[in-house]
């Protein structure tokens, strides 16, 4: 708009001028500090780091467990015994003692393949958190977008409203001017002063909005929500976003819609590991063990050894009770509720992405619309504002052009917010949200 009248170009240096004085919080500089600061991120993140550490071999049973172990019995019995030829011998207080030590190897071999399925469990689950994380990244990002671009809009429209002061004082000083001179009456005057307290009163009402929009963003970066700044000017909107690559995209990226099919891919493991019941389990056992004993009475008194032992253990499942059955066929149900999920998932996702694109394409014509009407609406001020003076119209027309103008001003800047909002929703949907 290359229209731009005098007074509507002292209030917005006026209004630079104020704003210069608070911080400028540029839009990149806000999401970098939402994600180092946010508590959803994280946790996210520490979730992340407890599915990386379950996710090794010893953990899904591939590893034999090594032990060191010792035994130590001692007794003390008022002892009788009698030998085979009948000489009896007694003792009071014997002592006996037995003592072993030693390391001990136990390794499961094979349980049916299980832990192999255990193990891939594993990886899903350290996947699922790599997108749980993602999804909390891009919740966030959307969130400081939607935030800081609602600030821009309150500012836009704190702004329409300063210039409708300017021009209401105006207005009052002209019809003061008539009035002193005989020109106008006092009912116009006061009209005027009216008309400048209902926009002083919008005003206050809108700095209320700002100030609290403010707030909600310095919650959301996780800092002192008193944090004073001031925010850019402008409503950057991407007009070239197109549907078949957001669509494409979202299918390989969306967080949601791969967290559920690494839920189905976990499932389907989870039932791995539950058919392997029905196979042998075979275990290795092996040690190497020192033993002492000694006794107060009888043919030996002391006894030592060491050595080496070895063997193994197969067990085979022939039948539990049916328990088998039942986890399988739970098993399946839970595969297939997975399924369903996903494919709701998907369903969703669709509309989701279908209906934000209608949308982000109608707002972006409406912003032609409006930014035509905005023009139109500010060369009509201008206009009215100079017969005004001169006297050739009536205060009434003259507050329908002021009254007008705002009107426009308000659905210009709403229109931006609102493709704004589209558009963030459809690259959040595809999974490509960033600075």
């Amino acid at each position: 708009m290359k229209f731009k009248p005098l007074y509507i170009i002292l209030i917005l240096i006026g209004f630079a001028i104020k704003t210069n004085a608070q911080e400028l919080l540029k839009l990149e500089d806000a999401v970098k500090i939402a994600l180092e600061n946010n508590y959803e991120i994280k946790l996210a993140k520490n979730d992340l780091k407890i599915d990386e550490t379950n996710n090794y071999i010893g953990n899904a049973g591939m590893l034999p467990s090594i032990n060191a172990n010792i035994t130590d019995n001692n007794t003390v019995l008022d002892t009788k015994q009698t030998q085979g030829d009948g000489t009896e011998r007694e003792l009071n207080n014997a002592k006996n003692m037995n003592l072993s030590y030693g390391v001990s190897l136990d390794w499961t071999v094979f349980d049916g393949l299980r832990m192999f399925a255990r193990k891939e469990q594993l990886n899903i689950l350290q996947k699922q958190g790599e997108a749980e994380l993602k999804l909390a990244i891009l919740t966030k990002i959307g969130d400081v977008y939607l935030s800081y671009f609602d600030l821009v809009q309150q500012q836009q429209q704190l702004k329409a409203l300063d210039t409708a002061i300017v021009i209401s004082n105006e207005r009052v000083r002209t019809a003061q001017n008539r009035y002193s001179i005989g020109k106008a009456s006092k009912l116009e005057v006061l009209n005027a002063q009216v008309d400048l307290n209902a926009d002083k009163s919008l005003q206050l009402k809108q700095q209320e909005l700002f100030k609290n929009a403010k707030i909600t963003l310095n919650q959301i970066l996780a800092r002192d929500v008193q944090t004073d700044f001031t925010v850019t000017e402008e409503t950057t909107i991407d007009k070239n976003l197109n549907f078949q690559e957001l669509k494409d995209s979202s299918s390989s990226q969306n967080p949601q819609l791969q967290a559920q099919l690494l839920a189905k891919n976990s499932a389907e493991q989870q039932l791995k590991q539950v058919k392997a019941g029905r196979y042998p389990t075979l275990r290795i056992t092996s040690g190497y063990n020192f033993t002492r004993s000694e006794a107060s009475l009888g043919f030996i008194t002391q006894s030592s050894g060491k050595g080496f032992n070895y063997g193994f253990a197969a067990t085979v499942p022939i039948f539990n009770g049916s328990q088998q059955n039942r986890n399988e066929k739970i098993a399946k149900i839970q595969v297939e509720n997975a399924t369903l999920i996903l494919e709701q998932q998907k369903l969703n996702l669709e509309t989701q992405l279908n209906t934000s694109y209608q949308s982000y394409l109608i707002n972006l014509e409406l912003i032609k619309v409006e930014e035509k009407n905005l023009e139109i609406a500010e060369q009509n001020l201008d206009i009215t504002l100079s017969k005004f003076k001169i006297g050739t119209i009536t205060p009434i027309e003259f507050r329908t052009a002021q009254q007008n103008f705002i009107d426009a001003k308000v659905r210009y800047s709403n229109v931006l917010y609102l493709t704004k909002i589209h558009e963030i929703s459809l690259k959040e949907l595809a999974g490509n949200l960033s600075f």
